[in-house]
C-alpha cells in the first residue's frame, strides 16, 4: 500500500529524476515496481511517486545485477539475501557460481557457433551457385 507524504524535495526524487540518476528508463522502473523488485514508493498527497536515496540504491543494484546477466528470480534472491544486517555470503557465492557456470557454457556455445559460421562464410563464394554453404549449414546443423 502506498503512503502519502509531504517531504521536502531535497529528500526525494520523482520517477523522472530517478530514471536520470540511475540510467534506467521510467517504463522499466514502473515494470520493476509491478513485479515487486522495487518497493512501492511513497507518494505525495497528489499521488506522485517520490523515491528515496534507498530506492535509488536498490534500483542501481537491480540494474547492475541485470547487466551481469542475473535473471529476474536471481535478482529477487540477491535482494533478499542482501536485505538483512548480515549477508549470507555463502548463498550469494553459490548463486553467483551457478550463474558463472551458465555464462561460461554460453561463451563455449558462442565460440563453437563463431567457428562454424566463420568456416561456412569462408566456404561461401558469394556468387550465384546451386547450393550456398551458409544456407546448407543453417538447414542441416
Amino acid at each position: 500500500m502506498s503512503r502519502n507524504i509531504t517531504r521536502s524535495r531535497g529528500e526525494a526524487h520523482t520517477i523522472g529524476e530517478l530514471a536520470a540518476l540511475s540510467g534506467v528508463r521510467v517504463e522499466t522502473i514502473r515494470y520493476f515496481e509491478r513485479i515487486g523488485l522495487m518497493t512501492e514508493p511513497e507518494r505525495t498527497i497528489g499521488g506522485h511517486r517520490l523515491f528515496s536515496s534507498a530506492d535509488l540504491a536498490r534500483l542501481n543494484f537491480i540494474r547492475r545485477a541485470r547487466e551481469m546477466g542475473f535473471s529476474q528470480g536471481e535478482v529477487r534472491t540477491l535482494l533478499s539475501l542482501s536485505s538483512g544486517e548480515l549477508t549470507s555470503c555463502g548463498e550469494v557465492k553459490a548463486l553467483a557460481e551457478n550463474h558463472l557456470a551458465v555464462i561460461r557454457e554460453k561463451i563455449g556455445d558462442l565460440r563453437r557457433l563463431e567457428q562454424l559460421l566463420a568456416s561456412t562464410v569462408t566456404a561461401c563464394t558469394g556468387g550465384r551457385v546451386p547450393t550456398c554453404p551458409v544456407i546448407e549449414a543453417i538447414a542441416h546443423e
